[in-house]
């Protein structure tokens, strides 16, 4: 694998290290040891998958509160996403700001998305499926989210409004801190 450091701390771009052949290619997508190595979250207990029927399908922004807060590894396998997180650790030096990234069953690439950051997405095309890895189990009491266009963080999304979204992504309150 090769990790790619972003500008907010923690979040990192990984993208497969392949081996090629006439059959195709092979590539391991998570290794503890390796994660650990980079200094990233190694302990998975849950996979989650996303599926989605239409494109421009907006999930999110979601985050869990401590001390249940999720490191992610986010990997589109289908179709493909906008990604968007948003830095709201009090602590780090980009708190407030956000991240775009496209990740693609074609790109084959996976965004590390630490405890701390909301995470949101939109797809960009019919039969989207994305898988998370997720270090702590889920936790409904601990869910928080905001709103997908609270002007506070000023994300430009490609759309000016999803096709689909559920009603709680739309309703969660704009940020307050």
């Amino acid at each position: 694998m090769h990790f790619t450091m972003t500008d907010i701390p923690g979040v990192v771009l990984v993208d497969l290290q392949k081996f090629e052949d006439e059959r195709g290619f092979f590539s391991r997508g998570w290794c503890a040891r390796e994660f650990a190595e980079h200094g990233l979250p190694d302990q998975v207990v849950q996979m989650n998958i996303s599926y989605n029927r239409r494109k421009h399908t907006l999930r999110g922004f979601h985050y869990q509160l401590p001390p249940y807060g999720e490191d992610k590894l986010l990997r589109c396998i289908r179709g493909g996403i906008f990604d968007v997180l948003i830095d709201l650790r009090r602590d780090s030096p980009t708190y407030r700001r956000h991240l775009t990234v496209e990740l693609s069953a074609s790109n084959q690439r996976m965004l590390v998305i630490p405890k701390g950051c909301a995470n949101a997405f939109l797809t960009m095309q019919d039969e989207t499926e994305a898988t998370y890895l997720v270090s702590e189990f889920y936790t409904p009491a601990a869910e928080r989210g905001l709103r997908w266009d609270d002007p506070s963080f000023a994300v430009e999304w490609p759309v000016t409004a999803p096709a689909v979204i559920s009603a709680k992504d739309r309703n969660w309150p704009d940020f307050i801190g």
